[in-house]
């Protein structure tokens, strides 16, 4: 991936409260924004700590040099902007499978949308372009976790289509 922004075409373009919401691969120069996203509630905040952009730059190089790994940032411009404001972003992860007859599956991950600009559906924008992508990606089925508080997310994907179908377990290394 370049990290000139000239060269890297929308993914996804929509109308959004008198502006334009697009959908892009991120840039390096987009991580600060990245981060910001990320710690920007209670459970971010706590997790991304630490003004270093090292291992996120880290993590950067490995997704952008795997093509299953597809790093997401949204941006809004508005009327008379020459640039755009980068003002949420997702990871989308493809999956081989044994299971499930060797099924390909998408995980969606780090799903952040601008506390100003919720509730306006940028987010189910951004998740039914990772359907789609993953639909066109052959997958069978797409999946995602999300923290036990945040309530309101779990509303959201359940509105979506998601069922909480599993329960999920984590150990800190």
């Amino acid at each position: 991936m370049t990290d000139s922004l000239d060269a890297l075409p929308p993914l996804l373009t929509a109308d959004v409260d008198g502006g334009t919401f697009r959908l892009r691969l991120a840039t390096r120069s987009d991580l600060p924004a990245i981060v910001g996203l990320l710690a920007d509630d209670a459970l971010g905040a706590g997790r991304e700590v630490g003004g270093a952009l090292d291992p996120y730059e880290r993590a950067f190089t490995a997704i952008d040099a795997d093509p299953a790994h597809l790093l997401v940032v949204g941006e809004m411009l508005l009327p008379g902007e020459a640039a755009g404001t980068v003002i949420a972003t997702f990871q989308l992860s493809f999956l081989p499978g044994i299971s499930r007859r060797g099924a390909w599956r998408s995980q969606i991950e780090g799903v952040r949308v601008a506390a100003t600009y919720r509730n306006h559906g940028i987010g189910e924008l951004m998740v039914q372009w990772c359907i789609g992508e993953s639909r066109r990606k052959g997958c069978s089925l797409m999946q995602l976790t999300t923290h036990k508080t945040r309530t309101a997310a779990h509303r959201f994907y359940e509105r979506l289509g998601f069922e909480a179908s599993h329960e999920g377990m984590k150990l800190a290394l």
